[in-house]
């Protein structure tokens, strides 16, 4: 081969290689590998973007030279591909040091998020942290809920098994603040409460506090109400909205595939087409549930949203040692619906939602954290109270950062690099020696 020759492949070959890296460039081609995607913008994060209409600014406070300001910047690449308008500025503390006295700024940094004149701050990012911000963001106001105490139901403040702070709390990241009134020392029902809330009393209420639940109903208010299996305490209330309560407790004949011990352990798996329920697949767990009917007439459209399987029923005995169905003591088979949400129209065109569920800790702190459970809750909260642009947003949990290969993958790169490319190097260097030698 002539010197020119060479020269000319060299030349291509340089081009080639520039061709293609000027093309991966122009069209770049990604594929997430880690467990979970936790390097792609998940689904929440990309409806969340698509319900804020005007630009996010990020500003961050990070001293020059950092290398935490090349990880923030690919981060909001990310967010900025389904997101245009969102603008990223870095600003070093030294240069700006009353800026940094207004923000209370400690020696970390930090950094702030903007959208339509609020603010927040947070001092670390991550998708969790940078999208948890934006949705408190996205709630220009604050919701208020009337959470009914002062009959044994379960707290939105204390921090029992099986009361609800952690959902409390949950809500509250959300904009959406619980004030508990006790209707015998407070008797009425804020006119700002976006919702009433009544989670499993354990005393029925006083003839005076139920004549105000009944105006509020009578008057459009929405209601969550939490019941289980054998509480009479509801049974009034509930009788307000044309819902009633079957006795005994849900079993289920297919525990074992489950994987638990307890057949009034309830899992739901298929949802009936619904706001609250719309594109959800994930399953969620119901401790202990009763099943529930609507009684004829009802007020209100009725729509059973999750129910019990087929080889479901309700035991009325005590559920130990080996249970079945026995018609004669007046079980009911199922499937058998344990969650309805009710609707009616009032003062002219205002939609009153209602939503009963047959079981008040699938929301307790101990089982809050179980599969879809938060997610199913604050999608009922968030339809009780007509946000229905978040309601199909779920919870973000922070994804852990592994590789997740498959078998092949890591036999493909281990033959790769511990056969292939050896070979290949001590072929390419004999093929040179031996070129050379005949020279």
């Amino acid at each position: 081969m002539s010197y020119l020759s060479r020269i000319s492949v060299t030349l291509a070959g340089l081009l080639v290689f520039f061709s293609l890296a000027w093309l991966s460039n122009l069209y770049p081609l990604e594929k997430d590998m880690t467990h979970n995607a936790a390097n792609t913008l998940s689904s929440a994060t990309q409806k969340l973007l698509q319900s804020l209409p005007d630009k996010v600014e990020v500003t961050v406070y990070i001293k020059k030279g950092k290398a935490t300001r090349q990880q923030i910047a690919q981060l909001i690449d990310r967010y900025s591909r389904y997101k245009p308008n969102m603008i990223l500025a870095f600003v070093d503390p030294d240069a700006e040091p009353d800026k940094i006295r207004d923000l209370q700024m400690g020696a970390e940094g930090m950094i702030t998020v903007s959208y339509q004149g609020r603010v927040e701050k947070i001092n670390f990012i991550d998708e969790s942290t940078l999208t948890n911000a934006l949705l408190q963001l996205a709630h220009a106001k604050v919701r208020w809920i009337t959470w009914l105490t002062g009959h044994g139901e379960r707290s939105a403040e204390d921090s029992g098994n099986f009361d609800l702070s952690l959902f409390g709390k949950e809500l509250a990241r959300r904009n959406i603040k619980v004030l508990t009134v006790n209707l015998a020392t407070l008797p009425t029902i804020p006119d700002n409460a976006s919702l009433l809330v009544i989670a499993t009393p354990s005393v029925p209420l006083l003839a005076g506090e139920k004549m105000l639940v009944q105006a509020y109903i009578e008057h459009g208010g929405n209601v969550l109400l939490l019941t289980d299996p054998g509480n009479t305490a509801m049974a009034d209330i509930m009788g307000l909205v044309g819902i009633k309560q079957y006795r005994g407790t849900l079993v289920d004949n297919n525990y074992a595939l489950y994987g638990v011990a307890d057949p009034s352990f309830i899992i739901a798996t298929e949802y009936v087409g619904h706001p609250i329920t719309q594109d959800f697949k994930t399953i969620t767990l119901y401790p202990k549930a009763a099943a529930l009917a609507v009684t004829s007439p009802s007020p209100f459209t009725a729509k059973d949203i999750f129910y019990s399987t087929a080889k479901s029923w309700t035991e009325t005995g005590e559920i130990k040692g080996k249970i079945s169905f026995n018609y004669q003591d007046g079980e009911q088979q199922g499937p058998l619906p344990f969650a309805y949400a009710l609707t009616r129209t009032v003062a002219g065109n205002k939609q009153q939602r209602i939503v009963v569920v047959g079981d008040g800790d699938f929301l307790a702190n101990a089982y809050l954290g179980n599969v879809g459970n938060l997610d199913m809750g604050l999608r009922m909260v968030n339809w009780l109270i007509h946000d229905d642009q978040f309601i199909d947003i779920p919870t973000k949990t922070n994804l852990d950062k592994s590789l997740q290969l498959s078998g092949l993958a890591l036999a493909v790169m281990a033959f790769g690099f511990l056969i292939i490319m050896p070979v290949l190097l001590f072929g390419t260097g004999l093929w040179i020696w031996f070129y050379r030698r005949r020279r």
